[in-house]
């Protein structure tokens, strides 16, 4: 089993090392960002370089996403109304699915069913996060953490289809939680390989955190738990309410404890069900977007 971890950790950071870097005006627009000084117009500066990405700004703005009255054809008032986070995530959910997001099913996940759970979970992930009166202009983070929790399944699914089909398979036969059946059958889980992915992207430790943990929340320590608990409880949601598919028919059950900590439970679930369902719709438009 060792042996086996080793060569398929060697072949997925291969796999890794060969996809693309986040852009220069993605890394730029995260430094701005993080930057409580930070103004529209630091922003202004950089997308106005980058003919792509503010094509994509306007578009966002100016879609049904919004549903404004007026069509927007300034870059600086888009990024003002969008909200320096808004912009930040947009950037780096185009730098994102451009490097992973058209990844074919291969023989192991359905990458339409995959994306349709990554944005229940992110949806879910900020409305945990408004219910907890974050900071609004955290709530992007929260859907981003979501969005990505499940990255490290692509190139499992991409690189070693073979293997993760029989984990896949073991899960389902077993009726166990499909983290466990990766390790099982390959030595290493998919949370492990997001982690690669997105220390190598430098995405904030707040990301990192809840990405890394949602499969173990109780064994967190550290200063993020609200998004860890966040993500753990909106990937539940997901799963249970078999709202997309993302391979884990038997997910892992959430610790009261975890339930307790935020203050939901699955009846409060139940009752924004219709809302999350709403959201995904609305957020299917940015994520087309930054495609």
């Amino acid at each position: 089993m060792e042996s086996n971890k080793k060569n398929y950790l060697y072949a997925l950071k291969i796999y890794i090392d060969k996809m693309p870097s986040l852009p220069t005006s993605v890394t730029k627009i995260m430094e701005i960002s993080n930057d409580p000084n930070a103004s529209p117009a630091d922003l202004n500066q950089v997308i106005s370089l980058d003919p792509v990405l503010m094509g994509k700004v306007m578009k966002l703005i100016n879609s049904a996403y919004y549903g404004l009255s007026q069509e927007v054809t300034s870059l600086v008032r888009a990024i003002i109304m969008l909200g320096i986070n808004t912009v930040k995530n947009l950037a780096l959910s185009t730098a994102v699915l451009a490097n992973l997001g058209k990844g074919t099913s291969a023989k192991g996940l359905n990458m339409d069913g995959f994306w349709r759970h990554s944005l229940c979970v992110g949806v879910t992930s900020k409305l945990i996060a408004k219910k907890l009166k974050i900071d609004p202009k955290r709530l992007e983070e929260f859907f981003m953490a979501g969005l990505l929790h499940d990255i490290g399944k692509i190139p499992l699914n991409n690189r070693l289809a073979d293997p993760y089909v029989a984990a896949m398979q073991n899960a389902d036969r077993e009726q166990a939680p499909l983290i466990q059946a990766e390790k099982n059958v390959m030595g290493i889980h998919h949370c492990e390989v997001a982690k690669i992915i997105l220390q190598r992207w430098r995405l904030n430790q707040e990301i990192q955190d809840a990405v890394s943990f949602h499969h173990a929340p109780l064994s967190y320590e550290g200063p993020h738990w609200k998004i860890v608990y966040a993500v753990t409880t909106a990937n539940y949601f997901a799963n249970t309410f078999e709202i997309g598919f993302a391979g884990d028919r038997y997910p892992l059950s959430v610790p009261p404890e975890v339930f307790q900590a935020i203050d939901v439970d699955m009846e409060w679930f139940d009752d924004i069900e219709d809302q999350v369902l709403s959201e995904i719709e609305k957020a299917r438009i940015f994520l087309k977007i930054a495609t």
